[in-house]
C-alpha cells in the first residue's frame, strides 16, 4: 500500500497550485500513465522467464513471469483505451448524416480520458485476467484427467483384492479362477509395488502389465516417440515425473533394483501418470516375474464377452471362494469417484474465482462512482446544453458497458497468457505432469456477461445519484 501511494503522493506534492486548482486538471496528473516502454519491458521480461527451469524445484521463474504479465496487461490499458476508442470515435463521426449524441459523446470522453479509463479497467482487468487463467488451467488439468481415464481404463471391469500392498495379491490359481469364468472375454493382470530408487525421495510404483512391446499406446497414454527395444534388451516404460526427477528419457539403458539384483532395462518411451506423481516405471509382466519369480498379481481387468453384462460377471467374481476379498469398479464408476475427487480438490479454487469477480465487481462499482460523482459539473453542463437526464444516463451506460468490454477482451488475452504459463511451465515443473489445453467456455462468456452487466447497472446507479443536484447546483462553482 505504501509503494502504491508513493508515486501518487510525489505527484501530487510536485503540482503546481493554480493549475491544479483548474477544473479538467485530473487527466493531467495521469499522462504518465500512458508511458507504453515500462509496459513492453514487463512483459518481455515475462517472456523471457517463462522458458527459465524450475529453481529448487519450484516454478519461481514461472511465478515471475505471470506476475510481470499482470503489471505489463495493465500497464498498457491508457494507449490501448485511447487507441481503441478513438477509432471508433473516428468511424461514428465519419458515418453519414449528423452523429448521435449519446454516442458521440461517450466516445469522446473515453478517448480524450485514457488515464481515468485505466483506472475503472485495472480492477476488471487483474480480477478477470486472473479468472480466466485459473479457469482455463483446472478446465483443462480435469478433461486431461478425464481423457487420460478413459484411455487407461479399456476394459469392462476392474478388480483389485481388498488387502493390497506388497504382500497381498492373487495367487496363479486365483488368477486362472478369473479367467476362466463364463462370459469372460479377456482377463489381463497387473502387478504395482513400491520401488526404491533414491533414499532421499519418495518411493516410485513399479507396475507389471501384460503390455505388447509393439503397441504400448494401446494400454499407456504416451507423451512423444516410442523407440522399439533392441534385440534382448527388456523394455520399460517411464513416466513423465521420471524424466524430471531422474532424468530418464527415451532411448536410454538404466538400471532398477529387481529380485536382489541390478537389472538392465530400456527405456522405451513416456507415458502420462496422473496417479502417482513421485513417479512410476512400467514394465512388462512376463519380466517381472522371470526376474523376481513373484506370480503374484494385485489387479485384474476384465473383457466380457459379445452380450454378456458387466453386472453378471461381477456376480460370478463375488460368488468366487475368494470373492469377498475382492473390489469391482466400472470404469464409469472409476471416473466418477476420481473426478468427484477432482472437484472438492479444486473446490477452494472455485471459490477464489468467485472472490476475485467480486473484488473486481467492487472495483469497478467504486471506481465508477467516484468517477461520476467528480463529473456533476461536466453534467450539469450537458444539462445546460440541451441535454436530458436520460441521455446523460444513457452515456454512462455506454462507457461502463464499454470499458468493461474493453477490460474483458484484454483481460482474456491476459488470462489466456497466463493460462500457458500455468499449463506449460508451472504444472509440469511444480506436479512433472503435462495436461492439454481446454478453454471452458460457458463459464468464461457467463462470467463476461456478468461483468458487463454489472459495470453497465453501476454507472447508471452512479449517474442517478449525481444527477439528482439539478444542473444550476452542478455548475456553480464554475461561474
Amino acid at each position: 500500500a505504501l509503494l502504491g501511494c508513493a508515486a501518487p503522493a510525489w505527484e501530487a506534492a510536485k503540482a503546481r497550485p493554480a493549475v491544479a486548482l483548474k477544473a479538467g486538471n485530473d487527466e493531467a496528473a495521469l499522462e504518465r500513465l500512458a508511458r507504453i516502454w515500462p509496459s513492453l519491458l514487463c512483459l518481455g521480461l515475462a517472456a523471457a522467464f517463462a522458458f527459465a527451469p524450475p529453481v529448487f524445484g519450484l516454478p519461481l521463474f514461472g511465478y515471475f513471469a505471470v506476475a510481470l504479465l499482470l503489471i505489463g496487461g495493465i500497464g498498457l490499458i491508457p494507449r490501448l483505451a485511447a487507441s481503441s476508442f478513438r477509432l471508433l470515435n473516428r468511424l461514428q463521426m465519419r458515418r453519414g448524416g449528423p452523429p448521435a449524441p449519446v454516442p458521440s459523446l461517450a466516445l469522446a470522453r473515453l478517448a480524450n480520458a485514457p488515464g481515468q479509463a485505466s483506472i475503472a479497467l485495472g480492477g476488471v482487468l487483474a480480477s478477470f485476467s486472473l479468472m480466466v487463467a485459473m479457469g482455463i488451467m483446472v478446465a483443462s488439468f480435469r478433461v486431461s484427467v478425464d481423457e487420460w481415464m478413459l484411455h487407461i481404463l479399456p476394459a469392462d471391469l476392474y478388480v483389485r483384492t481388498a488387502s493390497g500392498g506388497n504382500t497381498g495379491g492373487l495367487g496363479p490359481g486365483e488368477q486362472q479362477a478369473i479367467a476362466a469364468l463364463p462370459g469372460i472375454a479377456q482377463a489381463a493382470f497387473l502387478r504395482t509395488r513400491p520401488l526404491s530408487l533414491d533414499p532421499a525421495r519418495p518411493n516410485i510404483t513399479l507396475i507389471a502389465r501384460d503390455i505388447d512391446a509393439a503397441d504400448p499406446g494401446r494400454l499407456l497414454a504416451l507423451v512423444g516417440d516410442a523407440a522399439p527395444a533392441p534385440a534382448g534388451a527388456l523394455p520399460l516404460w517411464v513416466s513423465e515425473a521420471m524424466t524430471d526427477l531422474y532424468g530418464m528419457r527415451t532411448g536410454q539403458t538404466v538400471e532398477l533394483p529387481l529380485g536382489g539384483q541390478r537389472h538392465r532395462f530400456f527405456v522405451a518411451g513416456v507415458w502420462r501418470d496422473y496417479a502417482n506423481q513421485s513417479g512410476s516405471v512400467v514394465v512388462r509382466l512376463a519380466d517381472y516375474r522371470r526376474i523376481t519369480g513373484d506370480t503374484s498379481v494385485t489387479d485384474a481387468a476384465v473383457w466380457a464377452a459379445q452380450g454378456v453384462a458387466p453386472d453378471a460377471i461381477a456376480a460370478r467374481l463375488r460368488a468366487l471362494p475368494f470373492g469377498a476379498a475382492l473390489q469391482l469398479a466400472s470404469p464409469g464408476e472409476i471416473r466418477a469417484a476420481s473426478l468427484k475427487i477432482f472437484d472438492r480438490s479444486f473446490a477452494v479454487t472455485y471459490l477464489l474465482e468467485a472472490i476475485a469477480i467480486a473484488i473486481g465487481l467492487s472495483g469497478v462499482a467504486a471506481t465508477f462512482s467516484a468517477q461520476t460523482l467528480a463529473r456533476a459539473r461536466e453534467f450539469g453542463m450537458l444539462r445546460h446544453v440541451g441535454v436530458s437526464r436520460g441521455q446523460v444516463l444513457r452515456i454512462l451506460a455506454l462507457e461502463g458497458g464499454s470499458l468493461t468490454v474493453l477490460g474483458v477482451a484484454t483481460g482474456f488475452v491476459l488470462g489466456l497468457l497466463i493460462s500457458l504459463i500455468l499449463v506449460f511451465v508451472v504444472n509440469p515443473q511444480s506436479f512433472h505432469w503435462t495436461m492439454q489445453l481446454h478453454l471452458p467456455w460457458p463459464l468464461l462468456g457467463s462470467v463476461a456477461a456478468v461483468l458487463v452487466a454489472a459495470s453497465v447497472a453501476t454507472a447508471l446507479v452512479s449517474g442517478r445519484y449525481a444527477l439528482s443536484g439539478g444542473p444550476v447546483r452542478a455548475v456553480r462553482e464554475d461561474w
